[in-house]
């Protein structure tokens, strides 16, 4: 993706979450410079890697396939592992209509997803097989608000606003926007995002940049390189 268009995205972004009466946390608006100078105070921001986050799975088509999300905060897989501390994790994330994210799953993750403003959101669910593996002959079962709800293999939650599901580890899914573009919320379990996520075709989880325009703000695949 053109750092360019990452910009543009992000502006828009904003622009979305505000006028639904969200904001993003001070730290999002700072510049790379900003960020340099506060990375001493900002260690845990950049250890759990909160932020920006805007990819097209590595597929160059961010219209059809591609996801903005927004890490509010993250807990610790030290913490996770020891069963107490900061065990969690929340996120914003915006399905434009029709913008597909691809079929994943999580190997430990488990979360809330959250149609929190916007249109319909869909979500496609399969199960998986003993090993955990995607399996296009099974169903299984989810909440929905709390409510159990047995799905079969294929088949499409459409979430209003409001709604929400909660997706375990084998838990397979995709989603997108109907009818319009959808703010999403998401609460889990801490959030790995560099290994934690399992798709079912052979995509990459970040964007590759192409560097032709100066970043407004990073991306948390930017820390590494920028921060150190």
């Amino acid at each position: 993706m053109k750092r360019s268009r990452i910009n543009d995205i992000m502006a828009s972004a904003d622009d979305m979450i505000r006028s639904m009466g969200f904001a993003l946390p001070p730290f999002a608006s700072w510049s790379p410079d900003q960020f340099k100078a506060n990375r001493a105070i900002a260690r845990n921001v950049i250890d759990a890697r909160c932020g920006w986050d805007i990819t097209d799975y590595g597929a160059g088509r961010f219209d059809a396939l591609g996801l903005f999300l927004f890490t509010l905060r993250n807990g610790s897989l030290t913490d996770l592992q020891r069963g107490g501390g900061r065990c969690y994790a929340e996120k914003l994330l915006i399905s434009r209509q029709d913008q597909l994210s691809p079929m994943h799953t999580h190997a430990l993750k488990t979360e809330d997803i959250i149609n929190r403003a916007g249109a319909t959101l869909v979500v496609e669910l399969f199960g998986s097989d003993d090993q955990g593996r995607f399996a296009e002959d099974r169903g299984g079962t989810v909440w929905c608000d709390g409510l159990r709800r047995d799905f079969d293999p294929g088949e499409k939650l459409k979430l209003v606003p409001g709604a929400s599901v909660t997706l375990r580890p084998g838990d397979w899914h995709a989603f997108w926007g109907e009818g319009g573009d959808v703010l999403i919320g998401e609460v889990s379990t801490v959030n790995d995002d560099e290994t934690d996520n399992i798709f079912r075709e052979p995509i990459g989880r970040f964007a590759e940049i192409e560097e032709d325009a100066a970043p407004t703000h990073l991306l948390v695949s930017d820390y590494r390189h920028w921060l150190g």
